[in-house]
């Protein structure tokens, strides 16, 4: 068996665990996939690159309320994609020959515990002194009849397609549901989404949630409190049956995104034959060193935590690599904080508490809602549904959480994103900074002010 001082297993968020610091340690990188993960081939990056070219479409589309009237040539849909994934797809090589440049050993087999820090890779049995399991997480596929007989896309596929269809039918309500709706909106595609809960989007703010459901609906075909019964193929495309406030009827579609959540592949790890401890939902119990029930063995990334998101893991792994140098001095990472964006459109951001979750923690709050039309660079944007939503604690004014749906949300929220994590009260974010006039972050400002 061979052993090494350190194995990363998983070569996305796990890739940049290796650096100088660690390089004089035997190391080894096992990914039977693509380096760069979820995020860099099917995820973050590649959704956000057409994401941004359907905004351009949208921005085209909408400027009539400025006195622009402007219309959109056929999208070039192979073009924005091998644009996309021209620049994407020769990562993966040149990331598998630095890394065998520098010293670690690559195992491109999938890998799984046969035992407590020993693993089998392909023909091989490796062992380690210390492991870090950065395996992430894939698309559920839920258990509906008829749906292994149907062609049907995820998140891993729907990018890759040839044509843009004419139709599509995407079942679930969440962040993918919401991106991806656009996005093809935007290229041409009828879209109707089925959503067995009575908003999109439900882990948002409500005020936000409900927004967004109101105005996604304007585009596309929103069934809500709708489960889909079955699902069968047709001549152009698939049959979605589906039971709802009006009873059941049937969606046809030339095509489907199945979009109703993800999973940790700890059950592809074998995990549990390696001593680790997994939560209800299957993910590797960890505390908040990133520590394992394992001495030795660490995870991170989707694996692990529940957030799904690339800027938490690339935090895990700062942290991870600065306990393996200082074991001594081991640092924790807590759950405050945390933020999130959806690249839908219009965008939406958050951090801290929602409305809802006070109100069910029983936590006191302030509440200040700010339209972006309130703020002169909304009047030049002529927006009538945009708003920042913040709650503060009434007692030491420190910013409880920050929701923002609108133009640049994203980018909006970061100072309310230190504020929370900072634990600075509202006053002195509202006024001890100067906010550029006359700028969108006018809105945040005039929303802090009303608190």
């Amino acid at each position: 068996m061979l052993h090494y001082d350190l194995v990363v297993l998983g070569m996305g968020s796990g890739n940049m665990l290796f650096g100088d610091e660690l390089a004089h340690l035997r190391s080894a990188a096992v990914d039977p996939g693509r380096f760069g993960g979820t995020c860099l081939n099917r995820g973050c990056i590649p959704s956000k690159m057409l994401v941004v070219a359907a905004d351009a479409v949208m921005d085209a589309r909408e400027a009539a309320r400025l006195g622009v009237h402007a219309t959109v040539e056929p999208v070039e849909w192979r073009a924005v994609r091998d644009r996309v994934f021209g620049r994407i797809d020769p990562l993966h090589k040149a990331a598998v020959d630095y890394r065998r440049g520098s010293g670690v050993d690559v195992y491109t087999d999938a890998a799984r515990f046969v035992a407590p820090k020993v693993l089998q890779v392909g023909s091989e049995r490796i062992g380690a002194e210390t492991i870090v399991v950065a395996v992430g997480s894939r698309p559920v596929i839920p258990d509906i009849p008829g749906l292994d007989t149907v062609p049907f896309h995820t998140s891993d596929t729907i990018m890759r397609i040839d044509e843009v269809p004419a139709s599509l039918v995407v079942l679930g309500g969440g962040f993918i549901a919401a991106e991806f709706g656009h996005v093809l909106d935007a290229f041409g595609a009828e879209v109707t989404i089925i959503q067995h809960r009575p908003r999109l989007l439900m882990a948002e703010d409500e005020q936000v949630s409900a927004r967004f459901t109101e105005l996604a609906a304007r585009r596309h075909r929103v069934l809500l409190d709708t489960e889909a019964v079955s699902v069968a193929r047709t001549a152009d495309g698939v049959a979605v049956t589906v039971r709802g406030p009006q009873g059941e009827q049937v969606v046809e579609a030339e095509a489907m995104l199945v979009s109703v959540g993800r999973r940790p592949n700890t059950d592809r790890l074998d995990a549990e034959a390696g001593g680790l401890e997994l939560d209800c939902d299957g993910h590797i119990a960890t505390d908040a060193a990133c520590r394992t029930s394992v001495p030795g063995v660490w995870a991170l990334g989707d694996v692990a935590n529940h957030f799904q998101l690339k800027h938490r893991a690339n935090a895990e792994v700062r942290l991870v690599r600065h306990n393996l140098l200082h074991p001594d001095d081991i640092r924790t990472l807590g759950t405050k904080g945390v933020p999130h964006a959806v690249f839908t459109h219009p965008q939406i951001a958050s951090v801290g508490l929602t409305e809802q979750e006070a109100r069910r923690r029983g936590i006191d709050y302030l509440v200040s809602v700010r339209d972006y039309g309130d703020a002169a660079y909304g009047w030049a944007l002529e927006d009538t549904t945009s708003f920042v939503k913040l709650l503060a604690d009434p007692a030491d004014r420190t910013l409880l959480g920050a929701h923002i749906i609108g133009p640049q949300a994203a980018t909006l929220i970061q100072p309310l994103i230190q504020a929370v994590t900072l634990g600075q009260s509202v006053d002195h974010v509202a006024q001890d900074a100067l906010y550029i006039h006359p700028a969108l972050t006018e809105v945040v400002e005039q929303a802090l002010l009303a608190l």
